[in-house]
């Protein structure tokens, strides 16, 4: 057997370095999930507050055109507002002091209708920046807060400001006699309607937050002690009356709203 010259080992050697590198597996590319977020657009930071500028300026356009119509039945909405205060006159006390009172009720009126408007423009925009297991949950969201909104102002309308000027009136009756300025008197009952109203928000809120992850339907139904403490808390607040009933009344209504919360954060979890 003979035997290799220096020159042929040499090259047998490069020829084992420079020899190709094995071929090297490609994994064959997985079938492409479904779009996480099926909204989501490339914008810019000018370009988002672009679009924010204009669903505001939209919102309160909408807000104004409700107010106008509202303003053409000013006078059936003040009086509808009088019909707690029973046996109360109203004075005006100052020039034009109606003309304010009437542009308030407007507004307030006027924001109410245009409500779900401004709640569908909000979750609009912030929509690109939810999965698709959130977007299913806007239509809910925007339909159960205008109506939990208008539940509110009923319930006050029809329990809290009665019981409310019944202790009012009746706190002082030996000592003055009623007569109030039609613009304190609606300022107070407009301030209770919406303070409850937005009290009333409250399952849409925990569903909301159960659908973000921040809290779950469990952590809420075990707090339920401390709820019933906030809300008979709640209900000795927000009605200044001696009827005990009333009082019952708001505090089991908060109750009952937070576990219809619970539910529906439960069952946003299982979707």
């Amino acid at each position: 057997m003979s035997e290799q010259t220096p020159r042929q080992q040499n090259e047998a050697n490069d020829t084992s370095v420079l020899s190709p590198p094995p071929p090297i597996a490609v994994k064959p590319q997985e079938p492409s999930l479904p779009e996480e977020f099926p909204s989501e657009v490339e914008m810019t930071l000018v370009g988002h507050l672009e679009e924010l500028r204009s669903r505001v300026l939209r919102a309160l356009l909408a807000v104004v055109i409700g107010a106008g119509a509202c303003l053409l039945f000013v006078r059936p909405l003040v009086r509808l507002l009088e019909v707690p205060a029973t046996g109360i006159r109203f004075l005006q006390l100052a020039p034009g002091e109606f003309l304010l009172v009437s542009l308030k009720v407007a507004g307030y009126a006027g924001l109410t209708l245009a409500l779900p408007y401004v709640l569908y423009e909000g979750l609009a925009f912030v929509l690109p920046g939810l999965t698709r297991r959130e977007q299913r949950l806007v239509a809910p969201a925007v339909a159960g807060s205008a109506v939990l909104f208008l539940a509110g102002l009923a319930f006050a309308w029809w329990a809290l400001v009665p019981a409310a000027l019944r202790f009012l009136v009746s706190y002082g009756a030996d000592v003055v006699e009623p007569l109030w300025s039609i613009e304190r008197y609606l300022d107070f009952v407009l301030l209770l309607m919406v303070a409850t109203a937005l009290a009333f928000q409250l399952p849409v809120l925990q569903m909301l937050l159960a659908a973000l992850g921040l809290v779950n339907a469990g952590s809420m139904l075990k707090a339920w002690r401390f709820v019933v403490m906030a809300s008979a808390l709640a209900g000795a607040v927000l009605t200044p009356s001696t009827d005990p009933i009333t009082m019952l009344l708001l505090s089991g209504a908060i109750t009952a709203l937070y576990f219809v919360g619970v539910g529906l954060s439960r069952v946003v979890q299982r979707a």
